[in-house]
């Protein structure tokens, strides 16, 4: 048994503007998964609660194949670390729904969950998906 690393990362191009999500999942520090996923107009915030709910979608799978005592999740949002750690209240609305929905998968999975913050460069990975997203949308 293991910890999974859940790295995830949002950004947008403006604020609100152009948004994407990115995740990177390690087991053992070995690369298993990289995903990112076109958002639409977010606002930054939105971006980041939205790249962890796509890694949620991921992570059945990853499971099902895996042995698993943990989840750790790995963010360079510390507004959105704190918010699904309940340690600070969430003011806006719309990510209070998509935490209520966080919360509900989370409870969901096969493994406990705890939510780090990392700074940027920790996060290096996830953030460059984003950014690829991003470019690769920015060219159509």
């Amino acid at each position: 048994m293991s910890t999974l690393v859940v790295h995830t990362d949002g950004g947008a191009r403006g604020n609100p503007g152009p948004a994407a999500a990115g995740v990177v999942i390690l087991l053992n520090g070995q690369l298993i998964l990289e995903a990112g996923k076109y958002l639409g107009v977010q606002t930054n915030n939105e971006a980041e609660y939205q790249a962890v709910l796509h890694a949620l979608t991921l992570l059945p799978d990853v499971l099902k194949k895996h042995e698993v005592n943990q989840i750790e999740w790995r963010l360079d949002s510390m507004l959105v670390v704190q918010q699904l750690s309940r340690q600070w209240k969430i003011k806006e609305s719309r990510l209070a729904v998509f935490a209520q929905q966080i919360w509900q998968q989370l409870s969901a999975l096969s493994a406990p969950s705890t939510f780090k913050y990392v700074p940027r460069a920790e996060n290096a990975a996830a953030d460059a998906m984003v950014n690829k997203i991003l470019d690769l949308e920015a060219k159509k």
